[in-house]
């Protein structure tokens, strides 16, 4: 019998987010977020990143000399979408813990929160991408060791988003009665936690995420967020405390046979890829899974054709 979380909602309760690819002119980029908020999308994320990775991004992945391409910083950009983009919530996706001290990360969250009015979502991740690590002198450290450090930055965040002053003495981070002032807006601010390590991360969103976000297809989805309960369940937390969110890329096709062929290239990024009538029930069977934001990325648009699948999306896929 398939598990089904007890929160299991309907696609009409969920919220559908713009994540924007950041590989963009900062001209293009604010035009498709303002396009997203005046047509009724929910939120806006952004990827934290300073290059490609060596393989190149995307679903073809052949773009020459992938690591020179244009990549837009994230924390400065949701500082000027909190202002140009007035309305809906803003996020990274996400921003790697082993780029910037969790201290300074705390910071620069709340002025964005108090920047946006109160609309900012706080996402984190281990860090993973080793190229910009090899190449910028930032330690990656294994993946148990980056385990270590998130949790220890995920409960230091927690505290200094609450506690007027924070002590911490933990292997990787010292703070000794720091403040930070001002606090958020939020009380509590978002912090959404990013990835599908089932031993380490989603421990650790149980422990401390308000949000958490996945890639996968409905049924991978609805596995992960079957072990986050069970992690909610060890360590005492209520697993309807935390939102869920899951992304795939969308590409339309014309029929389901050339769905199929895509979504065997792209492996875990493909949960929205086939026709409006797969698309359909693949947003349903997200939300009977118990997501409750559905994040859709512009990764494989043109600048020239993102707007109008945007609006293909919300016509003919979930209106």
């Amino acid at each position: 019998m398939d598990y089904v979380p007890a929160d299991a909602a309907t696609v009409s309760d969920m919220r559908f987010s713009y994540w924007a690819n950041s590989g963009q002119t900062w001209a293009d980029l604010l035009q498709g977020c303002q396009h997203a908020e005046s047509t009724g999308w929910d939120g806006i994320w952004v990827p934290d990143h300073f290059m490609p990775p060596p393989e190149g991004y995307g679903p073809e992945k052949d773009y020459g000399s992938p690591e020179m391409g244009a990549i837009l910083e994230a924390w400065t950009m949701l500082a000027a979408l909190a202002v140009a983009v007035p309305r809906i919530r803003l996020g990274a996706m996400v921003s790697g813990n082993t780029y910037r001290h969790p201290a300074v990360l705390a910071n620069m969250a709340a002025t964005v929160d108090h920047i946006s009015g109160g609309r900012l979502v706080v996402g984190i991740g281990a860090g993973w991408q080793e190229n910009e690590h090899r190449r910028y002198g930032l330690e990656l450290g294994s993946v148990a060791e980056r385990s270590d450090r998130f949790e220890e930055a995920c409960e230091i965040l927690t505290m200094l988003f609450s506690q007027d002053r924070t002590t911490f003495d933990g292997e990787y981070y010292a703070l000794d009665e720091a403040p930070m002032e001002p606090k958020p807006l939020q009380s509590p601010l978002p912090l959404l936690i990013g990835g599908g390590g089932e031993k380490r991360t989603l421990r650790t969103a149980a422990r401390f995420a308000t949000e958490w976000n996945c890639w996968g297809r409905p049924e991978e989805i609805r596995h992960k967020i079957s072990v986050l309960e069970r992690h909610c369940d060890e360590v005492g937390r209520d697993p309807g405390a935390i939102q869920k969110s899951a992304v795939g890329v969308l590409i339309f096709t014309e029929t389901e046979q050339e769905a199929v062929e895509l979504q065997q290239s792209l492996g875990y990024r493909s949960g929205l890829v086939g026709t409006p009538e797969q698309l359909r029930q693949v947003v349903a069977e997200y939300a009977a899974a118990g997501v409750d934001e559905l994040l859709v990325p512009d990764f494989a648009f043109s600048i020239a054709d993102r707007n109008d699948n945007l609006d293909r999306f919300q016509a003919e896929v979930v209106n």
